[in-house]
This record gives C-alpha cells, sequence and structure tokens, in this order.
C-alpha cells in the first residue's frame, strides 16, 4: 500500500487536523486520509456548480428571464 509523508507542515494546520481527528476518534493518519477523501468530490461539486451558473448566465436574457423560452423552443419544433 502506498504511503505518504509530510514535512514542515504549519502549526495551525496540524492543530486544526489533531483536534479533528480527536473530535472524530481517529488517529492523526486516519483523518489526514478521511480528508483527502474528500478533496476529489468537494473539487468536482464545485467545478459542476460552476459549469452550471456559467450555462445558467449563458441562457438568460438581461431581465433574467430564459432566452429563448421554453415555449418558443416547443413551438420552433413543432414548425419543423
Amino acid at each position: 500500500m502506498p504511503s505518504l509523508q509530510i514535512r514542515d507542515l504549519s502549526d495551525n494546520l496540524y492543530q486544526a487536523l489533531s483536534l479533528r481527528a480527536r473530535r472524530e476518534h481517529r488517529s492523526l493518519t486516519q483523518q489526514a486520509v478521511v480528508e483527502l477523501e474528500r478533496t476529489p468530490t468537494l473539487t468536482i461539486g464545485k467545478r459542476r456548480r460552476t459549469v452550471v451558473a456559467h450555462i445558467q448566465a449563458t441562457l438568460r436574457g438581461s431581465d433574467g428571464a430564459l432566452s429563448p423560452t421554453p415555449e418558443a423552443l416547443v413551438r420552433e419544433d413543432r414548425e419543423r
């Protein structure tokens, strides 16, 4: 199993990690692994929200309404 050693960890970061480990009844190593495992999912969620916000901003006009409206899209599709 691969391992990771972290050197020169700031005191603040060490204390925060240590406190969370004690709260969760984990060793410092176990807590570090748990937090590292959470990181990719948080990053993916953040990126997804950014993309969705960008899409919504692109679809909305200056008045905040969807442009074109869903009704207009349906009408256009029926006329094909």
